[in-house]
């Protein structure tokens, strides 16, 4: 992607981790605030270790309590709107929008309440649909770009309404809400163009691990590198993601972090059970799957897999990936959380593919024809690293002179641009958004955000 370098003397900030966060921190840093010595260090090639691992998607729409998340999310489009523009969308930028579609009419009304709140804060106007004749219209997603698709969302309390428009979904389904300040890009391009425009203005890449920090009178003031050499500077910051823990106590921040295996599988959906132009769907409702008792008896033997006959976690989702001739699927369930130290690179798992199929036949009847034979599917995937509320940590953190950039679980690629120009901001000192303070690493000690979090039900994760 970029030819690294050998390691300078001094740089103004040393950046450890060149996924999208790093680069996204380096961008901010040199190209829009002029630091002009900035270097980042990673022994993987950029985007390598989990960036490229990506669904790649974004959405504005999240959960309170507060508007901290849907401001940040909102402001990080507005970048990367921009930067497409600029770009002449390079990376591809869409708004087909995110569905979530629920059989339960319980949930249903729970999503009703949750999508006022998030309206009120930030996400957008709420346009309802009951199904009747003084309906609001519904405007449909182009299947490419974002420019001139509507905001807010579309809240269908009647099934038949919803599958009006997306005739695919299960006759099970009673109603959905379909996100529109959302969609997908290829956050591979987005980190090229980003690196490219990063490294003409001077950033550095550095092929090698920072290992140690050198700390004068309370302060940073070098980091050294796995290969023996040391880059003196006074300012630090952490972006290594699923090592971003360990990075952390580098710097003598104990970081509350822990990591969540997150696998995707990708398929040729050579049945057309998807069409091509359909947003990300998301099955919002807990489910038990249909095994056979043959099936039933086997996995209950196995200690590792008896949790899959009973009720799984919701979230089961994919979306359309690449052209259309290219017919492949995107398919993503976490329905039993694997929290697990990082490895790399993360243990396989043959069971995934089927699971995840038959837990999207439930919301698209027509993966079901896939079952007798799966498609040959392709597995990988990474971790979710992640704080207990699922926000992230952006600030000084440890010794003077040293930040993070971290606890992007799972929406690195859709919050790293806005994430990276907090993290830039607080390097030189800038003006802060008012947002800043639900993602400083020392809002633990803040009583206020503690009631806060006690008052959280949901984390917005899928």
């Amino acid at each position: 992607m970029h030819k690294p370098q050998k390691a300078p003397g001094r740089a103004d900030v040393v950046i450890a981790g060149a996924g999208i966060a790093g680069i996204s921190t380096a961008f901010h840093l040199a190209v829009r605030l002029g630091v002009e010595r900035v270097v980042i260090c990673d022994p993987l090639p950029p985007m390598t270790l989990t960036s490229d691992k990506s669904t790649e998607c974004y959405r504005n729409w999240w959960p309170g309590p507060g508007d901290a998340m849907v401001a940040l999310m909102n402001r990080s489009i507005d970048l990367l709107e921009e930067w497409a523009i600029s770009s002449h969308n390079v990376f591809n930028l869409s708004r087909r929008g995110y569905l979530y579609v629920t059989g339960d009419p319980v949930k249903l009304a729970a999503m009703e309440q949750q999508a006022g709140g998030i309206s009120a804060h930030g996400g957008g106007d709420l346009r309802v649909h009951r199904g009747r004749p003084e309906d609001p219209p519904y405007a449909a997603s182009p299947p490419a770009g974002f420019e001139e698709v509507p905001g807010g969302a579309d809240l269908f309390l009647d099934g038949r309404a919803l599958r009006s428009h997306f005739p695919y979904l299960s006759p099970a389904a009673v109603g959905g809400l379909h996100v529109r300040r959302a969609g997908w890009f290829s956050a591979q391009q987005l980190g090229v163009w980003l690196l490219g425009r990063a490294r003409a203005a001077g950033v550095g890449l550095v092929a090698d691990r920072v290992v140690a920090l050198d700390i004068s009178n309370g302060r940073t003031s070098g980091v050294r590198l796995a290969s023996g050499e040391m880059i003196e500077t006074d300012r630090f910051l952490n972006a290594a993601g699923p090592l971003a823990a360990d990075v952390g106590r580098l710097a003598g921040a104990d970081l509350p972090l822990f990591s969540e295996v997150h696998r995707k599988v990708s398929f040729r959906d050579v049945r057309s059970a998807l069409p091509r132009h359909a947003p990300l769907l998301i099955w919002n409702d807990p489910q038990t799957l249909a095994w056979s008792k043959a099936e039933q008896a086997e996995l209950a033997e196995d200690p590792d897999r008896r949790y899959l006959v009973g009720l799984l976690g919701a979230g089961a989702h994919c979306r359309p990936e690449g052209p259309a001739e290219a017919a492949t699927v995107l398919g993503l369930w976490e329905c039993h959380t694997d929290v697990r130290l990082p490895e790399f690179p993360i243990a396989d798992d043959p069971l995934y593919p089927e699971i995840v199929l038959r837990g999207l036949t439930t919301m698209v009847p027509g993966f079901g024809e896939y079952l007798e034979r799966l498609p040959q599917p392709y597995v990988d995937g990474g971790y979710y690293t992640k704080t207990a509320e699922n926000r992230p940590l952006i600030g000084p953190a440890g010794v003077a002179g040293s930040f993070v950039v971290a606890a992007l679980s799972g929406f690195g690629i859709m919050a790293a641009a806005a994430a990276g120009e907090l993290g830039a901001l607080h390097v030189v000192g800038g003006a802060l958004p008012d947002y800043w303070r639900w993602f400083s690493p020392d809002r633990y000690a803040d009583p206020d955000y503690l009631t806060l979090v006690d008052k959280m039900t949901d984390s917005g994760q899928i």
